[in-house]
Protein backbone atom coordinates (compact mmCIF):
# COMPACT_ATOMS: atom_id res chain seq x y z
CA UNK A 1 0.00 0.00 0.00
CA UNK A 2 1.31 3.35 -1.49
CA UNK A 3 1.98 6.15 1.71
CA UNK A 4 0.81 9.38 0.20
CA UNK A 5 2.98 10.89 3.31
CA UNK A 6 6.11 9.64 2.17
CA UNK A 7 5.88 10.87 -1.74
CA UNK A 8 4.48 7.56 -2.86
CA UNK A 9 1.66 6.89 -5.41
CA UNK A 10 -0.01 3.52 -5.67
CA UNK A 11 -0.50 2.52 -9.77
CA UNK A 12 -1.85 -1.40 -10.92
CA UNK A 13 0.27 -2.27 -13.71
CA UNK A 14 -0.43 -5.56 -15.54
CA UNK A 15 -2.77 -6.45 -12.67
CA UNK A 16 -0.12 -6.20 -10.17
CA UNK A 17 -0.34 -3.31 -7.38
CA UNK A 18 3.02 -0.97 -7.60
CA UNK A 19 4.61 1.56 -5.55
CA UNK A 20 5.49 4.62 -7.03
CA UNK A 21 7.86 7.43 -5.71
CA UNK A 22 9.97 9.99 -6.77
CA UNK A 23 13.21 9.71 -4.52
CA UNK A 24 16.08 11.87 -5.50
CA UNK A 25 17.79 9.00 -7.94
CA UNK A 26 14.69 8.45 -9.52
CA UNK A 27 14.94 12.01 -9.82
CA UNK A 28 18.37 12.44 -11.29
CA UNK A 29 17.49 9.54 -13.95
CA UNK A 30 13.96 11.53 -14.97
CA UNK A 31 16.56 14.78 -15.64
CA UNK A 32 18.58 12.26 -17.83
CA UNK A 33 15.33 11.15 -20.27
CA UNK A 34 14.29 14.66 -20.25
CA UNK A 35 17.44 15.73 -22.35
CA UNK A 36 17.78 19.44 -22.35
CA UNK A 37 14.27 19.71 -21.05
CA UNK A 38 13.55 20.71 -16.59
CA UNK A 39 11.53 19.37 -14.06
CA UNK A 40 10.55 23.17 -13.51
CA UNK A 41 9.47 22.37 -17.31
CA UNK A 42 7.85 19.47 -16.53
CA UNK A 43 6.20 20.52 -13.80
CA UNK A 44 5.14 23.87 -15.68
CA UNK A 45 3.52 21.33 -18.79
CA UNK A 46 1.85 19.43 -16.26
CA UNK A 47 0.40 23.10 -14.27
CA UNK A 48 -0.76 24.04 -17.55
CA UNK A 49 -2.42 20.81 -19.01
CA UNK A 50 -0.15 20.65 -21.30
CA UNK A 51 1.74 17.71 -21.21
CA UNK A 52 2.90 14.73 -23.19
CA UNK A 53 2.61 11.03 -23.03
CA UNK A 54 6.53 10.84 -22.99
CA UNK A 55 5.96 13.22 -19.82
CA UNK A 56 3.67 11.00 -18.33
CA UNK A 57 5.82 7.21 -19.07
CA UNK A 58 9.19 9.25 -18.11
CA UNK A 59 7.00 9.88 -14.46
CA UNK A 60 5.77 6.56 -14.48
CA UNK A 61 8.92 4.90 -14.71
CA UNK A 62 11.00 6.76 -12.47
CA UNK A 63 8.61 6.46 -10.01
CA UNK A 64 8.53 2.73 -10.69
CA UNK A 65 12.26 3.21 -10.54
CA UNK A 66 12.02 5.04 -7.46
CA UNK A 67 9.82 2.41 -6.10
CA UNK A 68 12.68 -0.18 -6.41
CA UNK A 69 11.38 -1.45 -9.80
CA UNK A 70 14.49 -1.99 -12.59
CA UNK A 71 12.66 -2.10 -15.49
CA UNK A 72 12.91 0.46 -18.55
CA UNK A 73 10.16 2.33 -20.63
CA UNK A 74 10.24 -0.41 -22.99
CA UNK A 75 8.98 -2.60 -20.43
CA UNK A 76 5.67 -0.42 -20.32
CA UNK A 77 4.95 -0.41 -23.82
CA UNK A 78 2.47 -3.62 -23.69
CA UNK A 79 1.56 -3.14 -20.20
CA UNK A 80 -1.86 -2.56 -19.16
CA UNK A 81 -2.19 0.03 -16.67
CA UNK A 82 -4.98 0.48 -14.61
CA UNK A 83 -7.44 3.69 -15.82
CA UNK A 84 -5.29 3.72 -19.07
CA UNK A 85 -3.48 6.69 -20.43
CA UNK A 86 -6.09 8.88 -17.89
CA UNK A 87 -4.99 6.41 -14.73
CA UNK A 88 -0.91 7.01 -15.78
CA UNK A 89 -1.15 10.32 -16.10
CA UNK A 90 -3.08 11.19 -12.51
CA UNK A 91 -0.69 9.16 -11.02
CA UNK A 92 2.65 10.62 -12.79
CA UNK A 93 0.79 13.97 -11.60
CA UNK A 94 0.39 12.96 -7.70
CA UNK A 95 3.82 11.62 -8.21
CA UNK A 96 4.88 15.38 -8.86
CA UNK A 97 2.77 16.35 -6.82
CA UNK A 98 3.96 14.60 -3.71
CA UNK A 99 7.64 15.07 -4.61
CA UNK A 100 7.29 18.94 -4.17
CA UNK A 101 5.21 19.93 -2.19
CA UNK A 102 6.69 20.38 1.79
CA UNK A 103 4.64 17.57 4.48
CA UNK A 104 2.57 19.83 7.45
CA UNK A 105 4.20 19.27 10.53
CA UNK A 106 7.52 20.40 12.91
Amino acid sequence: MANPFAGEVALCIDGEPRVLKLTLGALAELEVSLGDDTLVALVERFERGAFSSRDVLALIVAGLRGGGWAGTAADLLHAEIEGGPLGAARAAAALLARAFTLADGP
